[in-house]
């Protein structure tokens, strides 16, 4: 016995406008599948065995655009559903399946939108300190943010975290011990540090709120997933951390 199901008729009917649906004897219709015929005012009809049915075209029979027409051009990555247009309410994860916009993999990257943002401005601010080597450190910056962008949309592991020519480790290091490597303590934030201190330490914060958000999306039963961009993140933020205290240091000078 075969089985007529929501999913089916949604991609069977979604560009056809029928005021019935007939089926054989031997088809069973699920109970999801008769309310959207219901919800459709389509009217449902199950044929006798002694009824003749119409003769149905073979699979080779069928035109190109009519096989076409079965094909869904997205679909909801969780619950089921097939949609013509994508609705406003609904965004792309990966290839055609849709979810929710607050979706926590759409709300991660919605701060690693907001995060780019935030970089291109203290990018602006340094520019007008005349700080370029600020600029160009933001540049390397703004680029492993969009490398870790795109590893999580197109769903690609990320390459090694290498930035300000440090690697994870020494990133890692230099954070943790800024009195060897600036010979400084570590730093309480401050209005007084001046502008470009404190607009670096927002983006280290907002990088910080990224990582939540990474967290979030990425978080199973079992663990998490995407370590690397988890670590990334967390890299990331030891990165500005060093900006910040070469910023207060004196590393960052005006036309250095």
């Amino acid at each position: 016995m075969s089985v007529l199901t929501e999913a089916s008729l949604r991609a069977e009917l979604k560009n056809k406008k029928i005021s019935q649906y007939i089926v054989g004897p031997d088809i069973k219709v699920t109970p999801s599948a008769r309310q959207y015929l219901k919800e459709r005012d389509i009217e449902l009809i199950i044929k006798d065995k002694d009824e003749k049915t119409e003769e149905v075209p073979k699979k080779d029979e069928i035109k190109v655009d009519e096989r076409e027409c079965l094909k869904p051009k997205y679909y909801a990555a969780y619950g089921g559903g097939y949609f013509a247009d994508k609705p406003e309410y609904m965004t792309q994860l990966y290839g055609n399946k849709l979810v929710f916009k607050d979706h926590p993999h759409i709300v991660l990257r919605g701060k690693l939108d907001s995060l780019q943002s935030k970089i291109m401005e203290v990018q602006l601010a340094a520019s007008k300190h005349k700080s370029m080597a600020l600029v160009k450190d933001l540049d390397e910056v703004l680029i492993l943010c969009r490398n870790i962008m795109r590893a999580e949309v197109l769903n690609e592991p990320l390459e090694d975290i290498k930035v300000l020519e440090l690697g994870e480790k020494e990133l890692r290091e230099m954070s943790h011990n800024p009195q060897k490597y600036f010979n400084t303590k570590h730093m309480l934030p401050s209005w007084e540090m001046g502008e470009l201190a404190v607009l670096l330490n927002s983006i280290r914060s907002t990088i910080r709120e990224t990582e939540i958000a990474a967290i979030k999306a990425f978080k199973t039963e079992d663990g998490v997933n995407r370590i690397d961009i988890i670590k990334a993140l967390n890299r990331l933020s030891s990165c500005l951390y060093i900006m910040l205290l070469r910023q207060l240091t004196g590393y960052y000078k005006e036309e250095r």
